[in-house]
């Protein structure tokens, strides 16, 4: 079904959040704080090398062909094993933290949409379905990656086709893997550009926020965001009988 709009998902989307406003900003307040929790695991600052009048990169060479080789091995080796020790950490957490976290988050949009949620949503995967949920978004997130290693545009294509999955958790958290695969592509068949047009559709909101330090975002464009969200789902979830 292709009669939803653009103005009309956000319209719904802003009244509802409106509605409840305190309770879906401390819910996307939450989930944003966990995320970049995770983050933090991974994250790498990188920076270019100033022009001082010496060469920074030679020095350093000098100092690792002044370290005997069997070191270097060993430095080389507790590295490699220090990263993998960091992305497991953060696979893990990931799957069994953030993950059921989203499919939460995502409920408690959904239901708000028809009446004030609780924040107590968000633990919805927890109590229920969390075993399904966990592996079905571990191998949504497993996909992603196996997609964006190969080309961007199929990532993205892949990206609007799975959306719907978190949702599909939210509201039925025992369909199977292969089901809310199925039903995310179904409902998302035709809506792909119109969704990734509603996106774009945010963008000034985006810039507002990083002009003010993250504080437009957390306290309005991100429950929006959500909230509108959650009426994209809804508009188009009757494609696929949910």
């Amino acid at each position: 079904m292709n009669n939803w709009t653009i103005g009309g998902l956000k319209a719904q989307g802003k009244g509802r959040f409106k509605a409840n406003y305190w309770k879906a900003v401390l819910v996307g307040l939450v989930a944003s704080i966990v995320n970049l929790g995770v983050a933090g695991f991974t994250g790498v600052t990188s920076g270019g090398e100033v022009s001082t009048g010496f060469q920074p990169g030679a020095r350093i060479r000098e100092m690792a062909l002044a370290v005997p080789k069997e070191l270097l091995a060993a430095l080389l080796v507790v590295a490699v094993l220090a990263l993998i020790t960091v992305l497991v950490i953060a696979i893990f957490l990931r799957a069994l933290l953030i993950n059921p976290l989203e499919i939460g988050c995502k409920r408690f949009y959904l239901r708000n949409l028809i009446e004030d949620a609780d924040v107590k949503e968000i633990c919805y995967t927890y109590d229920r379905g969390y075993k399904n949920g966990v592996t079905v978004l571990f191998y949504r997130d497993l996909y992603m990656i196996g997609w964006i290693l190969l080309l961007v545009i199929p990532a993205v294509f892949k990206y609007y086709e799975y959306r719907m999955i978190p949702f599909i958790m939210a509201e039925k958290p025992d369909t199977p893997k292969e089901q809310a695969f199925a039903m995310s592509k179904e409902m998302m068949r035709g809506n792909k550009w119109r969704a990734f047009l509603l996106d774009l559709s945010f963008i000034l909101w985006d810039i507002l926020g990083v002009v003010t330090f993250g504080l437009v975002g957390i306290f309005y464009v991100t429950p929006y965001k959500n909230s509108t969200d959650a009426a994209l789902y809804q508009a188009v979830r009757l494609r696929a009988s949910v």
